[in-house]
């Protein structure tokens, strides 16, 4: 059966309900009638783009093979690469929960993209579930739910009953995968790359596992680790919130560095984080590793004392001129317990309209390899972009923070839902979007502008027709996008 995409050209002749919706309305003495009677048309057209990607890289699959499906295969409708990939084809279009696939199984459009040859859902097993073709949220949530430690054993634990959810996920296998698919974005190896650590909010409104009271951020909540280099995902760990921001940062990173250095064995690592993650361990870890490091310093009476001339001299600056003025300077210093060296530490005494404004960064990076101002500036300020920004893509836009079974490790999946469906946008963001309009657009207005299209869908015996809305406003940027994708330009 072949595909089709056409513009949506005039209305064609329908059925009409025997009753109009609403109340008529003139519009220059013409009769507004309202009706259910426009066919098979979707919100999602753009999931083409979505169908095309996922052809040409391969995310969504190499994904699901960090699945194990025990259910019997003559017994499924579903294959698990259709689960998986209906679900993070979901999160990209703007679909957070699992109770929403109880209307998408209906779309024919979400049918296409997976490439399911009857997208009417016409020839399903059970009559209930004809006009359905995809599966609905008690499928879906057989990924989620299988205990991971499930050995496909027909029974469940300790009881007679009928094991029914028996799709375990490999963890190491994914986080692999991550680090993988970053490393082969990359034609040639790099000179030198910065890794940045975040840590965030994930706040949680139930009794879910691991849910613990944060005095920051003032909420019950989870505190995910993220790894990212520039725009690329590497990590994306759920903690529980009664921990320190670096916490597992080492555990984490040996594994990922190692991944890293077996490909790129010359790279230059640069490491980045806040003041959450100054830590003597995590500090002596980089240097044993040859890693470099940029961390934030949190202020203490013993650093500002360290300034104070500096402070003064911003202070005078601010006074002559009524803008913000700073200036930088470097010492070398070292805490009175914690810490087993003396390490470089970069400071910017700044006053401005609100006052004294001192700030503090550790570094192993010494003033021959970058200076002073330039390591504050360019260096370590660049984290507002990355990864905070890309953080923010994760939670508002691909619904990282939909946390809300009752298990942590459940959770934890949902989290690598949400990263992958990242690496799909961000991959069609860096490739197919390159010298576009939308080349340095957000998630959610990839999502807006490219994804959200009006379409008609008509199945004939040979053709399954896409008909996009005449009307769409990026229609041109759209051609162009899968023209981009089509030419082979994309790498995952």
């Amino acid at each position: 059966m072949g595909l089709v995409i056409t513009p949506l050209e005039t209305p064609r002749r329908f059925n009409p309900l025997d009753q109009p919706m609403g109340t008529f309305q003139k519009l220059g003495g013409r009769e507004l009638v309202w009706r259910f009677d426009g066919g098979d048309i979707t919100s999602d057209g753009g999931a083409l783009v979505l169908k095309k990607l996922e052809e040409r890289t391969g995310i969504v699959r190499r994904f699901a093979a960090c699945f194990e499906d025990y259910r019997s295969a003559k017994q499924i409708e579903h294959p698990l690469l259709d689960l998986i990939t209906q679900r993070v084809f979901g999160l990209a279009l703007g679909y957070e929960d699992l109770n929403d696939h109880d209307d998408l199984r209906r779309d024919p459009m979400l049918a296409v993209a997976l490439g399911k040859d009857d997208v009417k859902g016409a020839q399903r097993r059970r009559t209930q579930d004809r006009g359905k073709a995809l599966a609905g949220k008690s499928t879906l949530n057989r990924l989620e739910l299988t205990a991971p430690d499930y050995d496909g054993s027909p029974l469940q634990k300790e009881s007679n009953k009928p094991e029914t959810k028996k799709i375990v996920v490999d963890p190491d296998s994914i986080d692999a995968l991550l680090v993988d698919l970053f490393l082969e974005a990359h034609e040639q190896a790099p000179d030198r790359i910065i890794v940045d650590l975040d840590a965030t909010d994930d706040p949680l409104y139930g009794q879910q596992e691991g849910r613990f009271y944060h005095g920051y951020y003032g909420d019950y909540c989870y505190l995910p680790l993220y790894v990212f280099c520039g725009e690329q995902l590497l990590c994306s760990r759920l903690r529980r919130s009664n921990t320190d921001a670096s916490a597992d940062s080492v555990e984490e990173l040996e594994p990922l560095v190692a991944r890293i250095r077996q490909r790129w064995p010359a790279v230059t690592i640069w490491l980045r984080g806040d003041s959450g993650f100054c830590r003597e361990n995590l500090m002596a870890w980089c240097e044993s590793e040859g890693i470099d490091y940029v961390f934030g310093l949190a202020q203490n009476a013993r650093l500002k004392k360290q300034i104070e001339a500096q402070m003064a001299q911003a202070e005078e600056r601010y006074q002559q001129t009524q803008a913000s003025a700073r200036v930088f300077t470097e010492f070398l210093y070292a805490t009175e317990k914690t810490w087993s060296r003396e390490r470089r530490v970069v400071a910017k005494a700044e006053h401005l309209d609100k006052g004294a404004n001192p700030r503090f960064i550790v570094t192993s990076l010494s003033q021959e390899q970058v200076a002073t101002q330039e390591l504050y500036e360019k260096v370590y300020c660049a984290r507002g972009e990355c990864p905070e920004n890309r953080i923010k893509e994760q939670q508002l836009d691909l619904f990282a923070d939909r946390t809300s079974t009752s298990k942590m490790w459940s959770n934890q999946l949902r989290l690598y839902f949400s990263s992958i469906a990242y690496v799909l946008l961000q991959t069609l963001r860096r490739t197919a979007l390159a010298g576009t309009e939308l080349e340095k657009a957000q998630c959610g207005t990839i999502r807006l502008k490219l994804l959200k299209i009006g379409a008609q869908i008509r199945v004939t015996l040979r053709k399954v027709w896409v008909s996009l809305s005449e009307s769409y406003p990026y229609a041109t940027l759209f051609a162009r996008v899968l023209a981009n994708i089509e030419a082979g330009c994309i790498s995952p």
